[in-house]
This record gives structure tokens, C-alpha cells and sequence, in this order.
């Protein structure tokens, strides 16, 4: 048997594979690997029932000292101006949520460098005062790691202070999970041991998270794949990671702008790489937001079983040129048309009506 052939058979029953092996993935035929990818999401989730959630992303301020080179959202002198949400603007916008029947919010403002622990808990006890129903999946583990070190607290307080205001659990934000490529594209932020350090303390308090993935910033294959098993390692050890979300970087508009666009090829391998190496997260998300919503649908037959947010406002990926606009008809039609059963979930990934 060939190298290629025994890596199939472990891969179609169920066996954990190595880096090595998941590197040589990425020079499978593209049909073959999609293929393999669909029958471990079969293993991970039997059903074929794709889901997706009514959601709000609210930026309140992109006021932000990471500066990192990758973000074309965060305010630049003389390019793009600085602005913060007061938090009756922030109430307004949870308000036409509830009243379109979304259920979750995403409060996400950067490193502000004034902002500390007293600033996001305020944030979190308005909006769960005023919309006890709704569910808060906001901050990210930099913007923790950020007010712990600006409220001169420690991570662990600034988690157990926020689950007690009425933060239901963090996006898991994780960029690329390679302190090489860190160093050059986000010094500024947390690195990979931080990173680590956050799902751990979530784990101890209770908390769900996720976990991301921006790849084509000059990484390597095999750096590509170290981000993988960071992920993969933390999940093994908290089982907190609800969600693995990947998508590519654009370079229009930022300061990565030399850096070659990935293709659509590129996305749909590191779809289906990453269910194939991820075997320990049931929930892999197709990027239609980054990605187009064509590609989101090919990615749903090689390994992704969801599609996120229907998203009523983002303006974050909207900053790098990039503005797909989508609604609950039209992802259950792009979902039915996939061959798949369309489900609009909650945030704990509970189905609430199938289509």
C-alpha cells in the first residue's frame, strides 16, 4: 500500500492523524480530500442538518493600540476616523436585534487604551438589565488579556467579574496561533502561550469558547498545521471549543498588501484539513462572510457543518473592501440547494426551527 492509501484507511476509520500526515494532505486531489473530509464530518455529526444563527457583531469603538497590520478597521490618523459607541447606542442596537428575533450579541472593540475591567462590566450589566434573554458571546481572549493588564487584575478575575455581570462566553479569536507570524503581523496582542492561558481560565469558570483560524499572512504549511494542533491541543485538554472557524486574509486595504490573496482552492483545503485533523470539535463553520456565499456552500460537502451568523451589521471585514450581505431566506435556500437541511440554532447550538 502506498503512503497515501494507508493515510485514507486511518482516516476513514476514525484514527487521530499526525502533523506530518496532515501536511501531506494538502497535496491530495482537491475532490479526494473533500471526500474525506465529508466523512469525518459524518463521524463528528451524522446528521445532515447545517445550522445557522440570527446574531449581532457590535464593534462600539475602533479605538484600538494593537495597530496590528493585518486590520484595516482600527482608527488611523488622518485615514480612518476613531469612534466610540455610547451605551445607549449600544442598547439601540441590541434593541433591533430582539426585535428581528436574534438571539445573540457579539460586543467587540479592540484594545481601547483607556478601557478597563470597570468599562466592559458596566457594557455587560446595561445590556443584560435591559435584554435578560439575550446571549452574550462577546470580547475576545486579547481584549481579556488587555483589561487585565490595563485594571491591573488578575485573568482570572477579569473572567470570573464578567461571567458574573452576565457574559455568557468569549469568541476564541485566535488569528494564527504561530508566535512567528505574530511578532510581525500582531505584536502588540497576546501571544500563543496567552492564548492557551485564556481557554484555560474560561475552562475553570464554566465557560464555552471557539476557536478561529486567518491563515495566508506568509505562513508555512507546516505553521499552518501548528496552528491546527495548538487547537486541537487545547480542546483535548478543556472541551471548551464549541466552534473551529477558519477564513483567509485579505490583504486590500491593510498593511499586508504585498502578501498574495489565498484562493478559493486554498480555503476549501484548510475546510476540510481542518475537520479531517480536528477530530475533537463537532462545529466547523463555513466563511461566507470572508469567503462569498458560493464557496460557503461547497465548503458545507467537505467538512463544515454550519454557517455562523446571518450577521446584521459588520463592518470589520467590510473595512478591507470585502461586503457579503446575506439573509434567513437565502441561507436556507444556498443550505437546501447544498443537498442539506437548513436549522436556525441558538448559541449553544440547539436547533430552534428546521426548515
Amino acid at each position: 500500500m502506498t503512503d497515501q492509501t494507508l493515510l485514507k484507511e486511518k482516516i476513514y476509520k476514525r484514527g487521530r492523524i499526525n502533523p506530518d500526515e496532515a501536511i501531506s494532505l494538502f497535496s491530495w486531489d482537491i475532490i479526494e480530500l473533500g471526500l474525506a473530509a465529508d466523512h469525518r464530518r459524518k463521524l463528528a455529526w451524522p446528521e445532515e442538518k447545517v445550522g445557522f444563527i440570527v446574531d449581532r457583531i457590535i464593534n462600539f469603538t475602533n479605538i484600538c493600540e494593537a495597530s496590528c497590520a493585518f486590520c484595516a478597521f482600527h482608527a488611523r490618523g488622518g485615514q480612518i476616523a476613531p469612534y466610540e459607541l455610547s451605551l445607549n447606542e449600544i442598547c439601540d442596537k441590541v434593541e433591533a436585534l430582539v426585535s428581528a428575533g436574534g438571539a445573540q450579541v457579539m460586543l467587540q472593540g479592540g484594545l481601547h487604551p483607556d478601557y478597563t475591567l470597570d468599562a466592559y462590566l458596566t457594557m455587560v450589566k446595561t445590556i443584560r438589565d435591559r435584554f435578560p434573554s439575550v446571549y452574550l458571546h462577546s470580547f475576545s481572549p486579547s481584549e481579556l488579556v488587555h483589561i487585565s493588564r490595563k485594571s491591573d487584575v488578575s485573568l482570572d478575575d477579569v473572567v470570573r467579574h464578567l461571567k458574573a455581570a452576565g457574559l455568557n462566553s468569549v469568541p476564541g479569536a485566535s488569528d494564527l496561533l504561530v508566535d512567528r507570524i505574530r511578532s510581525q503581523v500582531s505584536h502588540k496582542k497576546l501571544t500563543t502561550a496567552e492564548w492557551c492561558e485564556v481557554m484555560d481560565v474560561l475552562c475553570r469558570h464554566g465557560m464555552k469558547s471557539s476557536a478561529t483560524m486567518t491563515y495566508g499572512m506568509g505562513e508555512t504549511l507546516e505553521e499552518k498545521i501548528s496552528h491546527l494542533r495548538v487547537i486541537r491541543d487545547v480542546q483535548d485538554s478543556t472541551g471548551i471549543l464549541r466552534a473551529f472557524i477558519p477564513w483567509s486574509f485579505s490583504p486590500a486595504h491593510t498593511r499586508l498588501e504585498t502578501i498574495l490573496p489565498a484562493t478559493g482552492i486554498d480555503y476549501l483545503r484548510i475546510v476540510a484539513i481542518s475537520r479531517i485533523f480536528l477530530d475533537n470539535i463537532t462545529h466547523i463553520q463555513a466563511g461566507w462572510l470572508t469567503e462569498g456565499l458560493k464557496l460557503a456552500q461547497i465548503a458545507l460537502t467537505m467538512g463544515a457543518n454550519d454557517m455562523g451568523g446571518i450577521l446584521m451589521e459588520e463592518v470589520v471585514v467590510k473595512a478591507t473592501g470585502i461586503e457579503t450581505r446575506t439573509n434567513t431566506e437565502e441561507f436556507i435556500e444556498l443550505i437546501k440547494d447544498a443537498g442539506k437541511i437548513p436549522v436556525q440554532r441558538d448559541s449553544q447550538y440547539n436547533a430552534l426551527k428546521n426548515y
